[in-house]
Order: C-alpha cells, then structure tokens, then sequence
C-alpha cells in the first residue's frame, strides 16, 4: 500500500471549524491528536514528504480547526486541534471540545478511522490531558498507537528510561510506541507500516 501512495500528490483538503464542513469522501482516515504543541504538523509534513504543507503554528493552541489532508486521493490524514493548552479564552477550549468530540461522537464518516496517532512529548511524557484521552480511545476500542515525539531530545539514558516509562504506562498496555523525530526523521516509516496496517485490517 505504502509504495502505491504518490505522496507528491497530496493537499489540504479543508480546515473545518464546523462539524458540518467535515468532508464525506468514502477514503479511510488516519487521526492526528495530541497536545497543542506536541508536534502534530510537523509529523504530517515529515510523513507526507513536505516542508510546510502543515503550518507549524509559533503559537501552540492557535488554530481551532480539523485540518483534513487528501493523500493521492487514497487516504485522508485528519489533524485534531491540539488540548491541554492553559492560555486558551474558555470559548476557544469549548470550540475546541465542540470539533474534537464531534469528531468522534457526530461524524457520519466514523466508521473510516482506521487509526489514531495519539501523540505524546518522548521528553515531557504523557500530561493528564494526553491521559483522558488515551483513556477516552480505551474505552471507545478505537485503535491506536503512540507516537512519541520530539525523540533526538532525550539523550540515550533519558530516552530509554522514557520508552519504558511510556510502554509500562498502565493506559499503554500492549499499545504499540513509535519514537518519532522531524528533525531526523526517525519513526517515518514504522508509522507509514502502521498505517498501512490498519488501512489493509
């Protein structure tokens, strides 16, 4: 699957601030959901090949939109704005609720995520919020896997005792772990293989 995707030919589909712009072409979909500045563009841009098809935002929490990337038409990728972020005015935290949980609870296209990527800083580890939400995907049995983020941070010590951390967390049992870097590229294909996983499950 992996080899019949052009990644050349991938767009911004749209950034949806309402639950009714989400977009209903039958193609599976992959979600990104994490922290506000956990990394989420940035791991959109290294999977896709792309320098800035994802805005890296200078100010975490800035955008309350679901950004939905078409992928060669064969794939969607679907960026989840990011939580956890303590500056956001209460409207925006409520906007934010409003198109995430929509996402999952008043999609009419839910039943095409095969896959989220829960994003988790390898370096900060999982924050209560990342923990309501890997609890939330638990209870919901939606799969997914952790994608450990910002992975060239942690010298070789750190970054162990960290991986184990994360894979004995009791919210992490059997869940596969993924260390990712943008900066090195690191983890790009093990996600990819995921995907491609999950789209042929």
């Amino acid at each position: 699957m992996g080899s019949e995707r052009n990644l050349a030919n991938a767009r911004l589909l749209v950034s949806a601030g309402d639950v009714r712009q989400f977009p209903g072409a039958p193609v599976p979909q992959v979600a990104l959901s994490g922290r506000s500045n956990v990394g989420k563009s940035s791991l959109v841009n290294v999977l896709l090949g792309r320098k800035a098809l994802a805005r890296v935002s200078g100010a975490p929490g800035k955008t309350v939109t679901v950004n939905f990337y078409d992928v060669d038409g064969k794939l969607t990728l679907v960026d989840l704005p990011g939580y956890g972020f303590a500056k956001r005015p209460a409207a925006e935290k409520a906007k934010w609720s409003a198109l995430t949980d929509g996402y999952f609870t008043n999609n009419k296209n839910i039943d095409r995520l095969c896959l989220v990527l829960q994003l988790i800083d390898l370096k900060v580890g999982p924050t209560a919020d990342d923990e309501m939400m890997l609890d939330y995907l638990t209870r919901s049995g939606l799969p997914f896997l952790v994608v450990a983020t910002k992975a060239d941070k942690p010298n070789k010590t750190e970054r162990a005792a960290a991986l184990d951390a994360l894979e004995k967390h009791p919210l992490l049992r059997g869940v596969p772990v993924i260390p990712f870097s943008a900066l090195t590229g690191e983890g790009k294909e093990a996600v990819w293989r995921a995907v491609d996983r999950a789209l042929n499950a």
